[in-house]
């Protein structure tokens, strides 16, 4: 840092020194004093606009349009983590919960949901108190699917592009943490009650990222992509019958 600064005040120095020359060599050819300190005293009193524009302005839109691309991008990933395991855990691991059906009600997003709907359903899953039981969920079943991702879940973690959004990177390491949980068990019957407590927490952190993320990324298909909106609404799981079939 204090090399780089060093640089910084050598280079402005140079460039004053520079200037000072140039003009010396104006005045040593016209002979002009007065021409020198009217479009100096120009110069220097629009340096602020100049200023204003580069730096406030252009600098600030380049950097949002930067922003908005790298938000493309993680979304595309993100479409990708649910189509490839996100949606088949949010459905799996819903069994685990007594409140089930209240979980699918306030999740049931349709074409005709306002933002104020996606705030309310966002604002349920933050709340949601209800502890899952882990042996009301096939864990043999769940850990032999996980294992079947861990490739592509390492894969994603290691996307660099990820750094932009941390709550879906929690989501991620929440998943990623069931795995190595139910991996790190030789065998998944006969567990005691604190240790299924304890997978219960494990599986409720989960899905309350997941659920959590998955509204954010359908807000974001509604407001930009309809077409990619329109299916998730027909197969999304938690309605009484998806399909993708147009009725």
């Amino acid at each position: 840092m204090k090399k780089r600064h060093s640089f910084l005040i050598l280079l402005a120095v140079i460039f004053l020194a520079l200037s000072a020359v140039l003009y010396f060599i104006h005045y040593l050819i016209f002979h002009d004093l007065h021409h020198i300190f009217i479009f100096g005293l120009g110069d220097l009193a629009f340096l602020p606009l100049e200023v204003f524009l580069v730096v406030l302005v252009i600098e600030r839109i380049l950097a949002n349009n930067e922003k908005q691309e790298k938000l493309q991008k993680l979304n595309m990933v993100v479409g990708a983590f649910f189509s490839e395991l996100g949606n088949f855990l949010l459905a799996y691991l819903a069994d685990g919960f007594d409140n089930r059906e209240e979980i699918s009600k306030a999740m049931n997003v349709s074409g005709k949901w306002t933002r104020d709907d996606f705030r309310t359903a966002r604002a349920f899953i933050g709340g949601l108190k209800i502890k899952p039981n882990a042996r009301k969920v096939d864990l043999a079943g769940l850990k032999t699917f996980l294992g079947g991702k861990r490739e592509f879940l390492l894969e994603l973690l290691a996307n660099p592009g990820l750094l932009e959004n941390d709550k879906f990177t929690d989501a991620l390491w929440a998943v990623t943490h069931v795995d190595e949980e139910l991996e790190a068990r030789p065998s998944l019957t006969g567990l005691p009650e604190t240790d299924m407590e304890h997978l219960s927490g494990d599986i409720a952190r989960a899905y309350g990222h997941l659920a959590g993320e998955w509204l954010e990324y359908v807000e974001h298909l509604k407001g930009k992509y309809p077409y990619l909106f329109s299916l998730v609404v027909r197969t999304h799981p938690f309605q009484e019958k998806p399909s993708a079939i147009v009725r």
